[in-house]
């Protein structure tokens, strides 16, 4: 569904001309409910002018009235061939100045932690370009001994929905290709919130010393009954002795 020019300028200014509800008024303009509330309450928006959609040929008036009559009507945007082609843009993500010197962490932190992710698919999550990405796999990125991985949704390079949905995919296209995974790898191609649900799978402690006979088993019946029993004296190898009533011959 095509979206008016300048949206927020244009849910200002119906909620401050018309008694549309904030649902509509969302809907419209592409906004949640709450945020044209805030809009309401002047804690989202402080300071920007409205923008009539009358007058700027995107909404009519009659088409304003039959929303302001029934709560259910839809707004319907009024063709504007200038507004053609701005809901889609290509090309690579806008990332901020501020957040750009965090890129190639957060880069670092996916070819670690997810390397099943294809070099498109990181270069659309965090807007970067694909020969950053190459160097930073190949490790002969100019700065890679001063990087430290870091999640890029900690970082605010992306949504953490984001990142679910393209590991998901990638989780599809391994289950697709029929490869066998680890219980680490399977970890890392679910969701974040698939991953923390899991159990953890018990471990039995390996190349540890006295512990080649150890077993999770306590039922006594599992020993092997031919095993045979050793007791004290033999164990020491020491000679038998007489029975209790002999006593020591006398010194001479």
């Amino acid at each position: 569904m095509a979206k008016p020019l300048m949206a927020k300028a244009t849910a200002v200014w119906l909620v401050d001309n018309t008694t549309i509800s904030f649902k509509q008024i969302g809907d419209f303009v592409g906004m949640h409910e709450l945020e044209v509330q805030g809009i309401a309450d002047g804690d989202v928006a402080a300071g920007v002018k409205g923008f009539d959609p009358i007058t700027n040929n995107q909404l009519t008036q009659d088409e304003i009235d039959a929303a302001q009559d029934n709560p259910l009507h839809k707004l319907k945007l009024k063709f504007n061939p200038s507004a053609a082609g701005e809901e889609k843009r290509r090309g690579p993500r806008y990332t901020p100045l501020s957040k750009r010197q965090d890129r190639p962490n957060s880069i670092l932190w996916l070819v670690k932690f997810h390397p099943e992710l294809s070099d498109g698919q990181i270069a659309k999550l965090v807007g970067t370009t694909k020969p950053t990405i190459q160097s930073i796999r190949e490790r002969t990125h100019w700065n890679i001994s001063n990087m430290q991985p870091i999640d890029p949704v900690a970082l605010g390079l992306c949504k953490q929905s984001e990142l679910d949905m393209i590991v998901q995919k990638a989780a599809a296209k391994k289950a697709a290709e029929g490869g066998v995974m680890s219980d680490d790898e399977r970890r890392k191609l679910v969701s974040t919130e698939q991953s923390l649900e899991m159990d953890a799978a018990p471990k039995i402690p390996t190349a540890i010393e006295g512990l080649e006979t150890f077993s999770l088993s306590d039922d006594p019946e599992d020993e092997k009954d031919d095993e045979p029993i050793v007791d004290a004296d033999s164990f020491f190898n020491l000679p038998k002795g007489g029975s209790d009533d002999e006593e020591d011959e006398p010194r001479p």
